[in-house]
This record gives C-alpha cells, sequence and structure tokens, in this order.
C-alpha cells in the first residue's frame, strides 16, 4: 500500500510544545481581540471555503488554516449549537473535527448539507460513522501522521514495565537506594514473544522496531497478512496463551470494545505485560485493576482509560505500572505533519479531488 508522505513546509512551522500541552478549553470565551480578527478576516476572504468547528484549535492550527479556510465558530454565538448549526445549515459543506469531540446523529442531524469529516485523530470512535457512511458523508482520520511516534511509545512503555525505569526512578529520587540498596531486576526484552492486537498502521510499525530487538511478533488482526512472516491468531485468548506480552493498538469499535478481558489476562498469565495506546474501552479496565492487584498479570503500561482523564486510584501504587495521560502521538513534528494532512485534506475536498486519507466503509 502506498503511503503519502508529508511534507514539513515552510509555512506549517513545528508546533511549541506549550500548545501542544495546553489546548483551548471549548468552554472558554476567546479574547476579544481574536475575535475581532476573526471577523474581520471572514469579511476580507469571502472567497475562501467555509468549514465548520466543533471546538477550538489550538492558536497555531488555526492561523495557519485560516490562510486558506473561514471558520463558522459555534461557541461564539448566542444561539445554543444545534439552533447556529440548523441556521447554518445551508453553507456548511465541509467539518473539522479536532480532537475526540463527538460527531454524533444529533449533530449531523442538523446538517443536510455536510459532505466531509475531516479528523485530527487516528481513532474516529467519537463520529458516528455508521450515519456519516448511510448518508454518504466523506470522512478523513489523521492516516500516518501518527503512527511512528505511537509505535515509539508502544515500545517506550514496554521497556520502562519490563526494566523497572520509571519505578527505578521513583527509587532514586526518594533516597532509598542509600537505605534498602538493592530494589527488584528488570526482565530482558530480547526473546519475549509480543502479540499485537491490531497490525494496521501502527501495529506493523511497533512489530518491526520489537523484531530489532529480537522479538518474536504474533498478531491478531481484523485481516490476515499473509505477506508477513507473523504467525496470525483468530482468537485473542489463544494468542495471548502463546504471549509473554499484548500491545493494543486497534481502533475501538463496537466488536473491539473490552476486547481484553477476564479471559484474555488469565490466558496471558503471571509474568505477562500489557501495553495499551490505543483506547481505554479496549481493555475492561475494572479486570485489569483486580488482575494486577492479585498478581494474574505481571504488569501494565497504558497511554489510555475508560474514562479519562480519570485514572483508576489502586493503579497509581503498583510499581509494576507505568502510566501516561494519553500522549503516545503527540510530538510537534506529529502535529505539523497533521496540519498539513488537513490543510491537504480540506483542499481536495473543496477542489474535488481524491481525499489524501480516507476511512473506508
Amino acid at each position: 500500500m502506498h503511503h503519502h508522505h508529508l511534507p514539513l513546509i515552510s509555512n506549517v512551522p513545528l508546533l511549541p510544545s506549550s500548545l501542544i500541552l495546553c489546548p483551548p478549553s471549548p468552554n472558554s470565551r476567546s479574547p476579544r481581540r481574536r475575535i475581532t480578527l476573526v471577523r474581520a478576516s471572514m469579511d476580507g476572504n469571502g472567497e475562501l471555503p467555509l468549514v465548520l468547528l466543533v471546538r477550538p484549535l489550538f492558536p497555531a492550527f488555526e492561523d495557519s488554516l485560516r490562510q486558506h479556510f473561514r471558520f463558522l465558530l459555534p461557541w461564539e454565538s448566542t444561539l445554543p449549537t444545534h439552533e447556529f448549526l440548523s441556521a447554518n445549515a445551508r453553507s456548511i459543506r465541509a467539518l473539522l473535527c479536532f480532537g475526540p469531540s463527538p460527531v454524533d446523529g444529533s449533530t449531523l442531524s442538523c446538517l443536510p448539507g455536510l459532505q466531509c469529516v475531516v479528523a485530527t485523530s487516528a481513532g474516529v470512535d467519537h463520529i458516528d460513522m455508521d450515519e456519516c457512511r448511510r448518508r454518504g458523508i466523506l470522512v478523513t482520520n489523521a492516516g500516518d501522521v501518527f503512527s511512528d511516534d505511537a509505535a515509539d511509545y508502544a515500545v517506550g512503555l514496554l521497556i520502562d514495565v519490563l526494566r523497572r525505569i520509571s519505578a527505578s526512578d521513583r527509587f532514586v529520587r526518594s533516597g532509598l537506594w542509600p537505605i534498602r540498596g538493592h530494589y527488584p531486576l528488570g526482565f530482558k526484552l530480547g526473546g519475549k514473544r509480543v502479540g499485537i492486537i491490531g497490525l494496521g498502521s501502527i501495529g506493523s510499525r511497533v512489530a518491526k522496531r520489537l523484531e530489532a530487538f529480537g522479538c518474536t511478533i504474533l498478531y491478531h488482526s481484523r485481516t490476515t497478512r499473509p505477506s508477513l512472516a507473523y504467525k496470525y491468531f483468530s482468537n485473542v485468548c489463544d494468542l495471548a496463551a502463546e504471549s509473554d506480552v499484548l500491545i493494543v493498538t486497534c481502533a475501538l469499535t463496537r466488536e473491539t470494545h473490552h476486547l481484553i478481558n477476564k479471559d484474555v489476562l488469565l490466558a496471558l498469565g503471571k509474568d505477562g505485560v500489557v501495553i495499551n495506546i490505543g483506547r481505554g474501552a479496549l481493555i475492561d479496565e475494572k479486570e485489569l485493576v483486580r488482575c494486577l492487584r492479585e498478581g494474574v498479570i505481571g504488569g501494565a503500561g497504558l497511554d489510555v482509560f475508560e474514562n479519562e482523564p480519570n485514572v483508576p486510584k489502586e493503579l497509581f501504587a503498583m510499581d509494576n505500572v507505568v502510566l501516561s495521560h494519553h500522549r503516545a502521538i503527540f510530538t510537534p513534528e506529529s502535529f505539523s505533519g497533521l496540519l498539513q494532512l488537513v490543510i491537504d485534506n480540506l483542499k481536495a475536498f473543496f477542489d474535488g479531488r481524491p481525499l489524501l486519507s480516507p476511512i473506508s466503509a
């Protein structure tokens, strides 16, 4: 499959980390000066294509996109959102979905002329894909933009859990090294049997990286990849039974909700490790916590959770668990690539050209 390579062009700068770490709140009012500039740009660039936003963008995103598009901003209206959408429905052909903002049936029903939803995420579980398919609305996602960073992060979490790096860091910082001296040994990565759940854009990159460490790759995926030498399992429990590590990278759908359940964790066993960089609800979180507490599995590296930003507090005291706050895909480089992809997808739509990262039915 041909992958589109995104150029880092000069008018799409790398976004500073301060913008990445502090996204704007959809409930916050824009400063008066910004509103004035927005209205002026809309008046002065009436020929630019119009795009509906469902939540505020990072300022650097917005500044770059405004060179190419005008925006409708529901949160700046005094009307309730659905009334605002209905009032402007005739002019809305494209919607830019920034982050995990829901695009549900009630939103879509207000927009009879909508033809394209451009999402900035790899996963689209927050978009009513069934309704989009029914109405023939095109949907794009982040394509391969985040794949390398996500794969790096999965490997990082796995090494951290196996070698106890974060836990050792806490041990040293708390002053315990001179007092206790010893700390439990970590485990070797090379030679581990790694079961990857979802061998798509991210999962295949995880596999390639872990092969270089001397791991044996096994996988479960919607479709088999006969061109690859990895062993395929149609059943996740069977995969877990033959794996030392499970890495979850698949999309969240009705079929994959709680795919990693009690039976899978039992099959993985007491030395097994689970890494999740997909979506929190791919794992039955309550069962995962119980299995970690009772020693049913050996450890976990978790970047996503079922009810973000709420994380089960029991996990905080577990040294065999590494936690992060849904940051696997976020780097200045990936944001720059994403911005270019969003611009290219929207331009392609308005020009009547094929989209760059469409989600197939």
